[in-house]
């Protein structure tokens, strides 16, 4: 099993796996026979199997921090798997403070989110099924994250691709969903591209100094770090091609531009899902990814200022993009976004412990704030247009003093969560030494103030000013009168999805009823108590885990003293705090004043006179449209071309003429073999005189033997 200090890590994955075939299995079962009470079974058991490797990653930790800083770093082997001549990938865990800090993350905000998700989706008819594919995306996650080797790692890659698909096509009944699931999955195949040729760049250079590994196990991350050196040491080339490779796979599952539009369009799954999406697993693989695979990207200042550009631009990007969307759920999903960008550029700097740092944080708050959302959505009839909101703090206090922390943790307020991991990554993007790195991090300082702003809109009109949704018109006379099947709230179950024009038609019934859902006599309501909690437990690290991970201690947990990777060289100027911290609060200040009585008229990104930027970034920029034509006409008509054309005349055509060649040269033997004796002897004869002539011929120096 490997180390018996950690012979207990491999049930991080095993629990729930555990959990994942329970609820496959049994889950409706369980609910047909018990009702209610199978139910609650099943939420149970959903929440413990994600719960459990939470306390087996604190072991874990406390574990690693008793040993020496040089000593952190055990290979758990379970079992045999790939065994070849000259290479060997077991399955095996690596246990480092990296993976670890990756397992409490997943872990912990997953189970909160699973907690969140039994009263979230108490009256959903598919319950079982969901909780199946939530435990199993914990499941890829947590092979991804504590994967001892490459290939393993790809396999838990691959893996939360695949349960991202199933999440946001949770209700596939309805085509936009379906939709959604499969853009996820469309943009992840293309990013996964260059991640395998990464792989296989990096598996080819490795392969040549595999000789110092004798039990072949070139690609395990315990022994990567110095094959590394000795095979890119002296061609730097090959570490720019593979870190660049690898990389495109980081911006496919880590949605930067221009892989980045399938996670705005993850909302058509459950909000839970949302949440587990933005914050605790898929979109921090890629940045994972690159802090394990540092040696390769350290190996490249090319590559980290490529890194570090896409990710300031794909911040600003995305944070304008956020000022158009009325969407309370599209809003988050463009600040999770930029908020990517942000670690990207820590990245691209050299800062790896400063991206993994705002991975922490973001995961806290991103939840937070997705998970109060929901409530928020919960409490208005699922209603998500946030214009329909306004003075709900009365109503929804737990949830308005929870969102409120999320709120002011991503706006960057003083020395909250977002506010020490952002100044890391701000600090070691501008005192960089790269004039690329160094623009990109004076490009996050100006996101940094249009998040506090975008995000005081959504507070502003969220919980501030006028109850807007009193001032919606009574419901119509017609509102009595009989809906067509389509229209019925239960789908026809022998319909796989809805057509487009359906789909319009059932939408447009769907806003109408929501719409007046709403009025003067809707009571907003606060959350259960399952949804509550978790709020609470996430506000706390929100504000907290500043004072706790700063100040160098998890740089100091990740890359100790021996093992830190050699950055590019930086020194953050000392008014760098000062500035942000007034730019977290000017955003703040004039977030709040503009969208607290409501969507102002004549000022503001909104309308007025910003009007013509906000159009610009939230329509003509966004090229969703454009871009997903390319990939799926463009695509469709590069295949076409291939299968009608490349693939008939060069794959058959060789195929078929080496057949054509071979059955030719067969028919012409076949005349040879004429069945007379007097045949065959000339033909020996003849034959026999060839090889005299030409010994003769030879012997007279004509030819040499």
């Amino acid at each position: 099993m490997g180390d018996s200090d950690f012979s207990y890590v491999p049930w991080i994955v095993f629990t729930p796996l555990l959990g994942f075939l329970f609820q496959a299995l049994l889950g409706k079962f369980l609910i047909d026979r018990l009702g209610a009470r199978g139910r609650w079974f099943c939420g149970f058991a959903a929440v413990l199997v994600v719960a459990f490797p939470f306390l087996l990653g604190v072991a874990a930790a406390f574990k690693l921090a008793g040993m020496a800083p040089a000593m952190r770093g055990t290979m758990v082997t379970v079992a045999p798997w790939i065994d070849l001549v000259g290479f060997r990938a077991p399955l095996e865990f690596y246990v480092d403070p990296l993976s670890i800090t990756m397992v409490l993350v997943v872990t912990g905000v997953g189970s909160l989110i699973h907690l969140y998700a039994t009263g979230y989706m108490a009256e959903d008819a598919d319950y079982p099924r969901f909780f199946t594919y939530m435990n199993l995306f914990i499941v890829a996650m947590l092979i991804l994250v504590l994967a001892g080797n490459l290939p393993l790692l790809f396999v838990g890659w691959e893996g939360v691709g695949l349960c991202s698909y199933l999440l946001i096509g949770f209700w596939y009944k309805d085509h936009a969903n379906a939709k959604a699931a499969n853009k996820a999955f469309i943009f992840n195949r293309v990013g996964d591209l260059g991640f395998v040729l990464g792989l296989f760049l990096l598996f080819c250079v490795l392969a040549r100094s595999a000789g110092s590994v004798p039990d072949g196990r070139f690609l395990s991350f315990d022994l990567i770090r110095v094959q590394l050196v000795n095979a890119i040491g002296a061609n730097p080339g090959y570490a720019t091609a593979i870190a660049l490779l690898l990389f495109v796979g980081a911006c496919g599952k880590s949605a930067q531009f221009p892989l980045y539009s399938w996670l705005p369009d993850a909302m058509a799954g459950p909000t839970p899902v949302s949440a587990l999406i933005h914050a605790a697993t898929m979109v921090t693989a890629g940045v994972f990814m690159l802090n394990r695979m540092y040696p390769v990207f350290q190996a490249s200042p090319v590559a980290g200022g490529v890194i570090a550009a896409i990710g300031a631009f794909t911040a600003l990007f995305a944070a304008l993009i956020a000022f158009g969307q009325m969407d309370i759920k599209k809003v988050l999903a463009f600040s999770t976004v930029s908020q990517l960008g942000f670690m990207f550029v820590a990245c691209g700097a050299g800062a790896y412990d400063a991206g993994m740092f705002h991975v922490v944080t973001h995961a806290f708050f991103k939840a937070l704030l997705f998970l109060g959302a929901g409530a928020v959505i919960h409490a208005m009839a699922h209603n998500q247009d946030l214009r329909n909101y306004g003075g709900l703090r009365k109503y929804l206090p737990i949830t308005f003093l929870t969102v409120m922390a999320g709120f002011l943790a991503i706006a960057g307020f003083p020395y909250l969560a977002g506010f020490a991991s952002k100044e890391e990554i701000l600090g070691s993007a501008i005192g960089n030494g790269a004039v690329v790195v160094r623009i990109s991090g004076f490009v996050a300082l100006f996101t940094a103030f249009l998040t506090a702003v975008y995000m005081a809109r959504l507070a502003g009109l969220t919980f501030f000013g006028a109850e807007r949704w009193r001032e919606l018109p009574e419901p119509h006379a017609h509102e009595d009168q009989a809906l067509p099947a389509l229209m019925e709230d239960e789908p026809d179950p022998n319909r796989f999805y809805y057509t487009a024009a359906e789909l319009a038609e059932r939408e447009a019934h769907a806003a109408h009823a929501d719409h007046h859902e709403l009025g003067p006599e809707h009571k907003p309501h606060e959350a259960p108590l399952s949804m509550s909690i978790p709020l609470i437990a996430l506000a706390i690290p929100s504000l907290l885990a500043g004072f706790i991970l700063g100040g160098e201690r998890l740089q100091n947990w990740l890359y100790p003293a021996g093992v830190k990777p050699g950055l590019l060289g930086w020194d953050a100027p000392p008014w760098l705090p000062w500035v942000s911290g007034a730019a977290a609060l000017l955003g703040i200040a004039y977030g709040l004043r503009t969208y607290m009585k409501g969507l102002p008229a004549d000022q503001g990104w909104d309308m007025g006179k910003w009007n013509p930027l906000r159009r610009l970034s939230a329509d003509q920029f966004h090229y969703d449209a454009e871009l997903m034509a390319g990939m799926s006409v463009g695509g469709r008509t590069v295949g076409l071309a291939l299968s009608k054309g490349f693939d008939p005349l060069f794959v058959d055509g060789t195929v078929n003429a080496t057949g054509y060649t071979a059955g030719a040269l067969g028919l012409m033997l076949r005349k040879l073999q004429s069945g007379y004796v007097r045949f065959y002897a000339l033909t020996m004869l003849i034959g026999v005189l060839a090889i005299v002539g030409y010994l003769l011929y030879a012997s007279k120096g004509g030819a040499s033997l």
